[in-house]
């Protein structure tokens, strides 16, 4: 893999929780009135919200890399599109239209020469004799602009030996990467899928540079549908190349950042362990009694607002609720009046009988 492409991968490995969490804090800030109480993090809602956010933080970077990766294939552009010519066009369409441009770019043409002018005629000139080769027309379809600094490369077989020294260690490169984060533990969920990406894409660039025709389903579908209902120039085999090793990345990051969360949350099975069992449930029965406890708080604060200026007020209040409390909580208890009454008849059992008779 590239640099680059380490780059992002490691990367976001790590930032997708911190725009999740600071997402989240936005969404509740803009969700939620002020005054009510926010889902406390470890509550079931909390993290109901969390996964949800965290999907889509993922997915818009996956989307925004492709879009990344396509936009720095056009900006680059290509011999055929700087020339302004098809990618079928023949040898004499090549010099036809070299001489148009020619004329006009020029520095003898052009009235105030300039090095940017010299470059773009020279690299104008460049294209056509890339073009006119077969061998390297075919070398430059398949690997880019790359292969104008390809020493001692004449015939199309040298082109393509070269270029499988540039492909075989950057396939090598990324399986032994993968295979070290296996074994550091990283990267488990999907991993079967992580090596058959990688297989899949080093199959398909080693088809398309050792063809002598641009990929099936570039030529029948991708670039006709592009040219039909956009303004999208069509692709040259090594820009898909470029292509599909930019969405490979994003595979990997969505198997590990997307795919655990798309998978409904376990069960713990009958025959588990009973402690983890017990723990799972202790956990839940916390959760529930802390959102009881800020609902009931809140509840609380908001019956004690009208009286917030009154100290007096506030302090009858409280002796009031305390009161109730008491009278209607602890003393309406079944086991409270069976104790009042066993209390009450021992006392009676006990009294003097004169006592007794003057009641």
């Amino acid at each position: 893999m590239s640099a680059g492409n380490l780059l992002s991968l490691a990367g976001w490995t790590f930032l997708p929780n911190l725009v999740t969490g600071w997402v989240q804090s936005v969404y509740y800030g803009i969700t939620i009135r002020a005054g009510d109480p926010k889902p406390q993090p470890g509550s079931p809602r909390f993290l109901l919200h969390r996964r949800r956010i965290h999907i889509i933080v993922v997915s818009a970077y996956l989307l925004y890399t492709i879009y990344e990766a396509d936009w720095d294939i056009r900006r680059a552009s290509d011999y055929y599109q700087d020339l302004g010519i098809p990618h079928n066009a023949s040898d004499r369409d090549i010099k036809s239209r070299f001489r148009r441009l020619a004329a006009i770019h020029h520095p003898d043409k052009v009235s105030s020469s300039s090095p940017t002018s010299e470059n773009y005629f020279v690299h104008l000139k460049l294209a056509q004799d890339t073009l006119l080769d077969p061998a390297k027309r075919f070398a430059y379809e398949r690997f880019g602009p790359d292969i104008i600094n390809w020493q001692r490369c004449s015939g199309v077989r040298d082109f393509v030996l070269h270029g499988l020294q540039a492909i075989l260690p950057y396939y090598g490169a990324a399986a032994i990467f993968m295979y070290v984060l296996g074994l550091l533990g990283y990267l488990e969920w999907g991993k079967y899928w992580r090596w058959l990406t990688l297989i899949g894409l080093c199959v398909f660039e080693l088809h398309t540079i050792s063809r002598p025709h641009f990929p099936l389903f570039a030529t029948n579908f991708l670039n006709p549908l592009l040219t039909t209902f956009t303004h999208h120039p069509p692709y040259l085999p090594y820009q898909l190349i470029l292509l599909a090793r930019k969405m490979s990345v994003t595979l990997y990051i969505a198997f590990a950042q997307i795919g655990p969360l798309l998978q409904p949350p376990t069960a713990v099975p009958a025959n588990a362990n009973p402690e983890l069992a017990l723990k799972q449930q202790l956990d839940k029965l916390e959760a529930t009694a802390k959102q009881a406890d800020l609902e009931a708080t809140r509840l609380v604060q908001m019956e004690l607002s009208p009286f917030g200026g009154d100290p007096q007020a506030l302090k009858e209040v409280q002796k009031s609720t305390s009161e109730w409390l008491v009278h209607n909580t602890i003393r309406n208890d079944p086991e409270v009046k069976d104790a009042f009454g066993r209390t009450l008849m021992r006392r009676r059992g006990d009294a003097p009988a004169g006592a007794r008779g003057n009641r």
